[in-house]
């Protein structure tokens, strides 16, 4: 598959300097056989250029001028200071892996401090079939947010309409997308501080924000911002992914104070 992207696309857009976000590649760790045989990681990873890939976001998180970078070991105050924001995407479970690194209360401990001290976290999951809910949960309910273990926006063939969301006027962090796509994922529950930032006409909470000290948790049920839902040239015309993708990442990156 050739990754598209429009000319539209096609500026720097420089907002951020000296701002690292930071990848997790301890608790989604899947590996494939490429064409050649070789064992090689996969999956929401930066250099993962296929469908599977998170490849084009990191393109839109450079363009901002801030650098990417990756963490294949444990999340520690130490390797956490040299990152504005830090995502965790789809956790794995052990149909992904052999040996899945779960999130700990340790980690979860580790992460909340580093966030109430400034840090933005991205929390991306799945639906229920293709994520560790239990471990992920956690962390999650440490800022408020409990992953429900189920999967909306069930798409059938062509139907995309059916994985639709429309962007209210004037929202605060997608200021640019009208209309987004996301299938198949996971609901949320809000207790404590955390608040929904958008729901769907049946009042699921989809994408959800907690204040914690100086940081903020941006979390949404679904990786969603892998090649495939954010290709220009995969997507149908009318959904706006990779507009969301840039307006998330420019909120992401004015929200940390690290």
């Amino acid at each position: 598959m050739v990754l598209v992207i429009n000319s539209e696309h096609s500026a720097t857009y420089q907002i951020e300097k000296s701002k690292t976000i930071l990848l997790d590649y301890y608790f989604n760790n899947e590996y494939k056989k490429n064409d050649s045989g070789k064992i090689v990681r996969f999956h929401y990873t930066w250099e993962d250029t296929n469908d599977s890939g998170f490849s084009l976001f990191g393109d839109i998180c450079k363009k901002t001028g801030a650098s990417i970078q990756h963490l294949s070991t444990a999340p520690t105050r130490k390797n956490l200071n040299k990152a504005s924001v830090y995502i965790i995407v789809d956790p794995d479970t052990e149909r992904e892996t052999t040996k899945p690194n779960y999130i700990s209360d340790k980690h979860a401990a580790t992460i909340y401090q580093w966030v109430k001290s400034g840090g933005v976290l991205l929390l991306l999951m799945n639906d229920s079939s293709k994520a560790d809910f239990k471990h992920t949960n956690l962390l999650a309910t440490k800022f408020g947010i409990q992953f429900i273990e189920n999967s909306l926006n069930k798409v059938e063939g062509d139907h995309y309409e059916s994985g639709a969301f429309s962007i209210p006027k004037n929202d605060s962090i997608f200021k640019t997308a009208k209309k987004i796509y996301i299938k198949e994922l996971s609901s949320i529950k809000l207790t404590g501080p955390a608040t929904a930032h958008f729901k769907n006409a049946n009042g699921d909470v989809i994408m959800a924000i907690t204040n914690v000290g100086k940081g903020r948790v941006f979390a949404v049920g679904d990786p969603w911002f892998y090649n495939e839902y954010i290709n220009t040239g995969r997507l149908r015309a009318d959904f706006e992914n990779y507009k969301a993708a840039e307006d998330l990442v420019r909120w992401l990156l004015k929200s940390t104070s690290l």
